[in-house]
């Protein structure tokens, strides 16, 4: 019989998954698929590549500018749609002047992310996007701007990103 794998702990040990606070988190399409859209050199005014979104990425993008519809505590602050993968900012802000502490954030990260890829699967008929996700907790202000940075340049750097798959 062949074992199965056994999966890392991801959350971090100690931290008070309650609070509100910055997440930076990516989900990816099932097999690396780039059904997003497409990468494509010279599209703004300064010859800088650009994400051409294809009809299923343009409804993610929709759904997560939507996200603060379903949640008035949440924002996905920064975003950027890829051919096969989502990066985002997701902030949880203090709900009716206190934190949310009957919804804990470890509930609140899984499903925001749920109800993006229900929507966008639903539209489609088919399941599109891996299992999980990956969540990394912003721990200050310098880690916030060089993550915004990152999924700023994400489409310049797309041939050499961990998630390019040609």
């Amino acid at each position: 019989m062949k074992e199965r794998p056994v999966r890392k702990r991801i959350r971090l040990k100690g931290y008070d998954y309650s609070s509100t606070g910055a997440y930076f988190v990516t989900i990816c399409v099932k097999d690396k698929h780039e059904l997003l859209g497409e990468v494509v050199v010279g599209c703004d005014a300064l010859g800088a590549p650009l994400m051409q979104l294809s009809k299923y990425g343009a409804l993610i993008h929709k759904e997560i500018e939507d996200i603060h519809l379903y949640y008035e505590n949440v924002r996905v602050d920064h975003f950027v749609v890829m051919p096969n993968h989502v990066h985002m900012i997701v902030a949880i802000y203090e709900y009716n002047g206190a934190p949310r502490a009957s919804r804990p954030t470890t509930a609140l990260i899984p499903n925001v992310i749920g109800i993006l890829k229900r929507k966008t699967n639903r539209a489609y008929g088919f399941n599109m996007w891996q299992k999980s996700f990956h969540d990394h907790i912003i721990r200050d202000d310098a880690e916030y701007h060089r993550i915004c940075r990152y999924i700023d340049e994400n489409p310049a750097k797309w041939t050499e990103d961990e998630y390019y798959a040609r």
